[in-house]
């Protein structure tokens, strides 16, 4: 069995609040990739997905739990330990509008981690054209502004900057939400196609579950800041078991598969500094039981599909 890439075990971030309170962001998160696997995020804004995002990259120290890429732990290491790891782990953010310095050309953008990296002169000009190349765009564009560019091309200019260093593992944050239709079809595209060539992980963070079926092998599912499903995308969309699963799926992915519910998901993510007891879903779950309120499920289940539901912890 292919060891894993990057893994995530009991991943926690709290914020404390005034009183003893605590947002509980993200509360006990297990996940993994293997090299070259594309493996999906999912879940309704503010269940914590940007921010294992951010802790899987350590953007931020995690509260508790380990992350480890390449068999190495990270969660211990300085910034300057943690350094030459970066290269090999690199994001791709959500707008890119708001992730390129107006003020700088779309080669000293590019150019950026390379020569932090000390390359110079005529070689750092080749490579960063070369990069140009590789996301489909023309030498010329290097001395252009983002100004003059639309949005999809500011997404390749900013997959040529993550691409710079070669990274094994690219987190993916919501990247084609902030663009037009016909461009978010073009960039997955051509995400899939680098993928392939390339032999590139992707955590790949979204709320579309058009996208993630599109772009992604396997689905992890969150709500409030823990993974409620996780397993093969073909499973995740075809077989959903978990009520809130199966309730997303049913909103955003007709036709619907049979058995699913035909009433949207109803109420609001609970505040995450209030979690209620027991199960997190309960309060939503059209299906609840007595014991859902009192109990909290696990994750399990075999064959590579794992849900955190009372109703199918026998199954």
């Amino acid at each position: 069995m292919t060891a894993p890439l990057l893994e995530v075990r009991g991943l926690a971030k709290h914020y404390p609040l005034k009183h003893g309170r605590i947002v509980r962001a993200v509360d006990g998160v297990d996940l993994a990739l293997a090299p070259g696997e594309s493996v999906g995020l999912v879940g309704e804004s503010g269940c914590g997905k940007s921010t294992v995002a951010r802790l899987v990259l350590r953007l931020i120290p995690p509260t508790a739990g380990s992350i480890r890429f390449e068999g190495r732990e990270l969660t211990g290491l300085s910034d300057s330990a943690l350094r030459p790891l970066r290269r090999h782990m690199q994001i791709i953010f959500q707008n890119p509008h708001a992730a390129l310095d107006p003020r700088r050309t779309v080669f000293a953008s590019v150019a950026e981690p390379l020569v932090v990296q000390g390359l110079a002169g005529r070689d750092l000009q080749a490579r960063v054209a070369r990069l140009l190349v590789q996301v489909g765009l023309p030498e010329g564009f290097l001395w252009r502004y983002p100004h003059e560019l639309s949005g999809g091309q500011k997404q390749r200019v900013c997959i040529a900057r993550a691409l710079a260093l070669e990274p094994r593992l690219l987190v993916l944050d919501e990247p084609t939400s902030a663009l037009d239709v016909s461009v978010q079809a073009q960039i997955l595209e051509f995400l899939q196609e680098l993928r392939a060539r390339l032999g590139l992980a992707y955590l790949f963070i979204s709320h579309n579950l058009a996208v993630v079926r599109q772009v992604c092998d396997r689905v992890a599912v969150m709500y409030l800041g823990r993974i409620v499903e996780e397993g093969p995308a073909e499973r995740i969309f075809g077989a959903p078991r978990h009520p809130y699963t199966r309730a997303l799926v049913a909103s955003v992915l007709p036709p619907r598969p049979a058995g699913l519910p035909e009433a949207p998901l109803a109420g609001d993510v609970p505040n995450a500094a209030a979690i209620p007891p027991g199960c997190r879903f309960a309060p939503r779950c059209p299906m609840r039981m007595d014991r859902c309120t009192r109990e909290d499920p696990t994750l399990s289940g075999g064959t590579g599909h794992r849900v955190a539901c009372h109703l199918h912890e026998a199954a």
